[in-house]
């Protein structure tokens, strides 16, 4: 069909567009339809970034997530990197070891450029970071459906426990609870 765009084009556009913006100006900056992100960058450069961007999304892709759920890693490696000297170090000779192109290749390119350092401490310290940063905000949950934590709500029984449609019911036998 024409006019519609398919996940891995929308990805190289927005690195396209960081790269330009980033470029012009010192945040990490783009715009999506419907919603405007920007992340201040204190040590690594556009180029820098953009390849850490596809670098994330190869690590965790998620169609639909919103781009700002991203940048938060990207945010969140840059003030790693902002804070120490060895970790800047770490991240700018990974981010150069993948290569100036490493944002514009192919996504099996990617993957086979990460498999290769997967076990490296560079790798391993970006792949904790995207786990622990991306899936923890609200953006993400909201993409995946979850609400949060409700111990300050009052807990699960008041607030839908028993509302699972997904899952469907199974009756107990008449000789009582299944066996585990």
């Amino acid at each position: 069909m024409a006019g519609i765009m398919d996940r891995r084009e929308f990805v190289r556009g927005v690195t396209a567009v960081l790269s330009g913006v980033l470029g012009a100006a010192a945040p990490l900056a783009a715009l999506l339809p419907g919603r405007t992100w920007a992340v201040e960058l204190h040590v690594l450069s556009a180029e820098q970034a953009a390849t850490l961007l596809a670098m994330i999304h190869t690590i965790a892709p998620h169609d639909g997530l919103d781009e700002a759920a991203y940048a938060l890693v990207v945010a969140a490696v840059d003030g790693a990197a902002a804070s120490s000297a060895d970790v800047q170090a770490r991240t700018v000779a990974g981010l150069t070891g993948l290569g100036a192109d490493f944002a514009r290749d192919a996504e099996p390119a990617r993957v086979q450029k990460l498999q290769a350092i997967e076990p490296s401490p560079f790798f391993q310290a970006i792949r904790q970071t995207t786990v622990s940063v991306l899936y923890n905000n609200p953006l993400a949950w909201a993409h995946f459906g979850y609400e949060g934590e409700v111990f300050s709500k009052g807990g699960y029984l008041l607030r839908g426990f028993n509302d699972l449609q997904w899952l469907p019911e199974v009756p107990l036998s008449a000789s009582g609870p299944m066996p585990i």
